[in-house]
This record gives structure tokens, sequence and C-alpha cells, in this order.
């Protein structure tokens, strides 16, 4: 890492502190003490990042940022304000001058870095976008003085030009969204155990293009790992493609995979390029691979064994050069067992698996989770929470989670909302579902489903599938029963 950051500020204290803590994380740092020379400076030299103190002499920090982004030369380089003013007319002031982000002194060092990555990150993604487009503009032009030269080629220049324009389009769509995307989530949080044995795996994995696959319940992060083995991998200056087996209709999921021709069936009126094509050289990532249907599971097999394809409506075929990561939250090999999910393709997408814990695991998380959404979220919605009290935090960590660390993030989110001080409430709706006996002392639903389901198995001593099986006794599937069980949180009192 050899980013450059220019830190401007009149205090050389504060420019000693924060020099030193980003230079430790292997950022080149330089500073200025004013205005005036911070921008002969940025029209001298290179810089990735602007760290800038509002409250200055001869020029603050918004005309500063207001010249920056006057000036082609800079316009473009992110300015992170810094200042002991909070107030909302000072951020809104930041942020109409040019600014990107906004932190009051005194600051947390490891939220500074955080942000300060974030934005750096961003920019190099939107660097990459500009030079994407002028290469591929390069070509066009290209193209056209070739049509110019020789007018027999017209009519093949021309679709080589449109299938430019196409992929440019397509590549530009996906690298919008992946900026939407990187901005949410830039950190893996959390100390347990089970987590670290999980960022290990993915280190390991990472530097290597073996298909990797990762299981785990819904809102456990499984995107979230698939992104650091991306970006960790020697692929990460190429495309990361994402595609949803799960929120595509099964009709539509093969052209969206493979692409199709123009005319290719009723409604193709343009050719489309599939995610394989934008993926090549790049990481391709199948959400929800459970979902693929089956009649397209031999398909995708051939892909993974010989990378090559066709696009609906064509003959030719197409090789590609994607590394495969593929993310699930059923068992897939219960579907195998099922007839749901071919067994050649389980074993070509099991090379590397990886399992993450569900949230009620790694309760110890909690609070440092609960902390980074509260920062997160109090940002987002212009709250001012300064603590989380120790019975709102008792509160979250006695709850189940079913929803995991996303219902987490939309607790916290919600409970930011709500919250009418400094400190952070959580409502009782938070356990709504769980707490109440109506007047009469019934019990909630999923209070006697659980009861019942622990009195079958203890009926059959704790075996589920089979003739004698839990599952047939209460009418379900093995794998249905056995999702229920986790979702309750039945377990086992079988001695080992």
């Amino acid at each position: 890492m050899n980013e450059r950051i220019l830190i401007v500020d009149d205090n050389k204290r504060n420019i000693q502190v924060l020099a030193g803590f980003l230079s430790n994380h292997d950022y080149h740092v330089e500073y200025s003490l004013d205005g005036p020379k911070a921008l002969e400076w940025l029209n001298e030299e290179k810089f990735d990042l602007v760290i800038l103190d509002v409250m200055m002499p001869v020029m603050d920090g918004f005309q500063v940022c207001q010249t920056m982004k006057q000036d082609p030369a800079m316009k473009d380089i992110p300015v992170i304000f810094l200042t002991a003013r909070s107030d909302s007319e000072s951020i809104i002031r930041g942020f109409q001058s040019g600014g990107v982000d906004y932190i009051s002194k005194p600051f947390n060092s490891w939220e500074l870095l955080t942000r300060v990555r974030t934005h750096i990150d961003l920019k190099l993604t939107h660097d990459q976008l500009k030079t994407l487009n002028h290469h591929l503009e390069s070509k066009i032009l290209e193209k056209t003085a070739e049509l110019q030269k020789s007018f027999e080629d017209l009519s093949n220049a021309y679709e080589e030009i449109n299938q430019l324009k196409e992929k440019l389009q397509s590549e530009n769509t996906l690298l919008r969204e992946e900026i939407k995307i990187h901005k949410n989530f830039d950190e893996i949080i959390g100390q347990n155990d089970s987590l670290r044995k999980v960022l290990r795996q993915v280190e390991q994995v990472a530097g290597t293009d073996a298909t990797v696959l990762i299981t785990g319940e819904t809102g456990t992060g499984k995107e979230l790992i698939a992104r650091a083995i991306y970006k960790n991998s020697t692929r990460k200056n190429k495309a990361f493609v994402k595609i949803n087996c799960a929120s595509i209709p099964a009709t539509l999921i093969e052209s969206e995979l493979f692409g199709h021709e123009k005319g290719a069936f009723t409604g193709a009126l343009a050719k489309k390029i599939g995610r394989f094509e934008l993926a090549h050289k790049g990481t391709l990532f199948l959400d929800e691979i459970g979902e693929l249907p089956t009649e397209l599971q031999p398909k995708l097999l051939r892909v993974l064994q010989e990378g090559e394809f066709e696009r609906i409506g064509s003959n030719t075929t197409i090789k590609v050069d994607v590394r495969i990561v593929a993310a699930t939250n059923r068992n897939l090999l219960d579907e195998v067992h099922e007839g749901r999910f071919r067994s050649d393709l389980f074993y070509r997408l099991n090379v590397f698996p990886i399992h993450l814990p569900a949230l009620r695991e790694r309760k110890n998380d909690i609070p440092e989770l609960v902390h980074y959404f509260v920062t997160r979220s109090s940002g987002k919605f212009n709250k001012e929470i300064r603590s989380i009290p120790a019975a709102e935090m008792k509160k979250l960590h006695s709850y189940a989670w079913p929803g995991n660390i996303r219902e987490l993030e939309n607790i916290v989110e919600r409970a930011v909302i709500l919250s009418n001080g400094p400190n952070l409430e959580i409502g009782e709706w938070l356990f709504s579902r769980e707490k109440a006996k109506t007047e009469e002392g019934l019990k909630p639903l999923e209070v006697v489903e659980k009861e019942y389901i622990e009195k079958v198995l203890q009926h059959t001593n704790w075996r589920i599938r089979g003739d004698n099986g839990a599952a047939i006794i209460l009418g379900m599937k093995p794998t249905t029963l056995e999702s229920r069980m986790l979702k309750l949180g039945v377990k086992s009192t079988r001695s080992s």
C-alpha cells in the first residue's frame, strides 16, 4: 500500500498524531500548515486523499476544498474534514464545499482509519472505471478509423463496436454497483475464535484459483467473505461479478449467466452479454447456488469443468477464465440426497468449503458489532448516540438473532432512529415475538412448536431420518426439520 495522504492543519501536534498513526498503516503521509501551501503542493504532486482541518488562518478548510473542486487536476481527490465543531450547519457546509466525509475531534483512530481506507478504495475504484472507459473508448476510435480505411469491412467492424459498447455499459453498471456495495462494509467485525478460523481460511485460499463454497444461515455475511476472498486474490484488479440465483426467475437466469443473441427468444430485442463473460479473468460470485434450477446445473458444470459455453441462440463457443465463489444457506449434501442438486456439481463447487457461524454462536462479538453499526447509523441519520447502556447491551446479548448479523444491523438502525437522547434505546418491540403470554396463559406459537418437536425427537431417541425418524412423524422433509430445529434452538439432550 503506497497511497499518498496530505494532512492540512495549523496544529503541529494534530499532524504528528495523525501522520504517525497513518504511517504505521503503510500510508505515505505529507503535511501542510496552511491552505495556500497545500494547494501549491496539490498542484505539483499526486495525492490520493486529503485530511483537511476546518479552522485555519488565511484560508479555512471550506475555502481550500472549494478551490480544489474547481481545479480539474484536484477535483477527484476525496476530502475528509476534521474539526472540533460538530454542528449540523458546519457538516452541511462541508459537504456543500465538496467534502466526502466529516469527522469530529476528538476522533477514534480506528474509525478514522476505516473511513480513510473506504474513501481511498472508492477513489481507486473510480480511477479504474475512468481507465476502463478511456481504454474502451480508444478501442472504439481505433475501430472507427479502420472503418474509414476499409468500407468493405463496415458490417463486421460496426458489430464489433456495438459489442465493445455493450460490454462497456455492462461493466460500468457493475462497477457502479461495486462502489455502492463497497461503502456498506469495508471491515469484517469480530474476534470470536470461529470467525478467526474463517478468516484464516480466507487467507489460505484467497491467493489460489480454487473454487470456494461458503455456507451459513441467512444474514451471516457470506457475501462479505466472498468479497474478502476477491480483494486478497490475484484477480483483485479484475471484475467481481455477482448473481443471486434466488432473486432471478428460473426463465431468465440462464440468460443472466450465459447471455443471449438478439431474437433468441420472445423479448430478446438485443444481444445480452452474460455474467460469465463479464467476469472473464475475474471472479464470479454465485449467491444462493442451492436455488439454481436443476435443468441449468449441467450447463454450469460444463463451464466449471471446461471453461466454455454458448449464449442462448448461438452455436459459437465462448471460452472464459473465471474464478468461482459460491454461497448457500442450504445443506447441499442433503439437496443431493433429495435429488434436487447434482452430486458432480456439488463436488466441483465444494473444493474449499468455508462455513460461517451464526451470530448466536459468536455472541461475544455483539458489542463490537453494535458499536460499529451505531457509529454508521448515527452518521447516516444525523443522530448523536454517544453511549450504549449496559442494560441495553444485555437485551441485545440475550436475544436469539434468528436473522443473524443482518437482523442486528436492522435492529440497531431502528434503535438509533427511535432514540431520543445521547444513549441508545432498545424498545420492548425487540422481544415482542418471544415475550408474550396472553392473559389466558397461552404460549407463543414458536414455543409450542419447539416443545412439540423436542417431544417427538425424544420419542425417536433424536433420530431425524429414516422410517422411524422424527421427520416422518412430523410430516416434514428431514432438511426442513433440521432448518426448524436450528431456527428454534432445538438441541439434542442425548448424552454423547
